[in-house]
């Protein structure tokens, strides 16, 4: 028996090893937050180690993690986000810092799409998700899908049009 559990953890491990990252970025995008991507893919990481037996017997088991980080995110960044609201209409500053003015025009450009294109554009072009598999994974129809990801390419290269002329 012993060596049943010394192998789920091995299995387990290398689990972590080789999604952690990509969980981390599908998170920070869909947020803009690093440190809560972070956070919220180690809790998410830590729930499927208490359920492994469970979890690692289901078809995609990086999905689930994923589901479950993207969820605790977002019910997190939707509280943070009403108190920067609150913050600053009583004449506080809501401040960003981030590494290169590229970035955070990217990242400002994301926060101002919908949740759900967001979270379509992560999946699809960080996790490499197919439409399908987006589908699936957050119980949508794939067309919803496709119009998700044309509306948030569109919006975004907008947003970055309108940043550059602001800059240039």
């Amino acid at each position: 028996m012993k060596g049943s559990a010394g192998d789920s953890e091995r299995e387990f491990d290398e689990f972590y090893r080789q999604g952690a990252r990509s969980v981390v970025h599908v998170v920070y995008v869909a947020t803009g937050d690093l440190t809560l991507a972070q956070d919220c893919t180690q809790e998410a990481f830590s729930r499927a180690w208490q359920r492994w037996d469970k979890v690692h017997a289901y078809d995609d088991p990086m999905a689930w993690v994923r589901t479950v980080a993207r969820r605790l995110a977002i019910s997190a960044w939707r509280k943070r986000t009403g108190q920067e609201r609150a913050y600053v209409r009583h004449g506080a500053e809501a401040h960003t810092d981030g590494p290169t003015e590229d970035r955070v025009a990217v990242l400002a450009a994301l926060r101002e799409l919908p949740e759900p294109v967001r979270e379509a554009l992560a999946l699809h072009y960080l996790a490499d998700l197919s439409i399908d598999q987006i589908a699936h994974e957050t119980n949508t129809p794939a067309g919803t899908i496709k119009a998700r990801l044309h509306r948030g390419r569109a919006l975004l290269a907008q947003a970055l049009r309108a940043e550059e002329h602001h800059h240039g």
